[in-house]
């Protein structure tokens, strides 16, 4: 016997869900579950945040962050830049948006709950993360953060040539700092990272 989509929603006990993976719980095809979460939406149970992605956003637990996993069908992404900076409590203003890491091709995002700026990082790079069971979403370490902006810096020449006022956390780790820019392939662009990142930590 086939469930209903609201069964397994609430079965599997998650914000944020996609539709085939409905469709591999009720046992529907696509096309069904897609009709009967429109109806859901309809009523204001659910929202539709992405292509085929869906969430409880309503649900007091519910973060634009749990997106992060569901920004690309076959890309991986992870929270950096000044979101992370900001969580990581070394800086204090709020972004506006959601910076996201990605080997994927730079771009921006827009959804009911927030609009996420993709920024390519090479294959190389992409490290320096973590991913708890209470954050339910891949966040750069608080090194990582401030690498991925220098990164940024060093090649576009626009973005994050600035920084607000930066207040290190107590674990922060120069040693971390400087063997992530070392996973950097281009000796030029590692060269200016570095260069960059000497001066930041001189205010420490």
């Amino acid at each position: 016997m086939k469930k209903n989509v609201w069964m397994a929603v609430q079965e599997l006990d998650r914000l944020v869900f996609s539709t085939r993976e409905m469709a591999a719980l009720t046992g529907s095809g696509p096309a069904s579950v897609s009709q009967q979460l429109a109806r859901l939406e309809e009523k204001g149970v659910v929202t539709r945040v992405l292509r085929g992605v869906w969430a409880l956003t309503g649900d007091k637990r519910f973060s634009p962050f749990l997106l992060v996993p569901f920004l690309g069908p076959s890309q991986q992404f992870y929270v950096s830049f000044l979101s992370a900076l900001h969580m990581h409590g070394m800086i204090s203003q709020i972004p506006q948006t959601i910076t996201v890491a990605s080997t994927a091709h730079g771009r921006i995002i827009k959804t009911p709950v927030a609009t996420f700026v993709i920024h390519k990082v090479e294959p190389g790079f992409f490290n320096g993360f973590e991913w708890t069971p209470w954050m339910k979403f891949p966040l750069a370490t608080p090194e990582k953060a401030l690498m991925d902006c220098l990164y940024i810096s060093c090649r576009r020449g626009k973005k994050y040539t600035a920084f607000p006022e930066l207040t290190y956390p107590k674990h922060f780790s120069q040693t971390r700092a400087r063997h992530l820019c070392q996973t950097i392939g281009d000796k030029r662009l590692k060269a200016a990272i570095l260069k960059k990142l000497n001066i930041l930590l001189t205010r420490m």
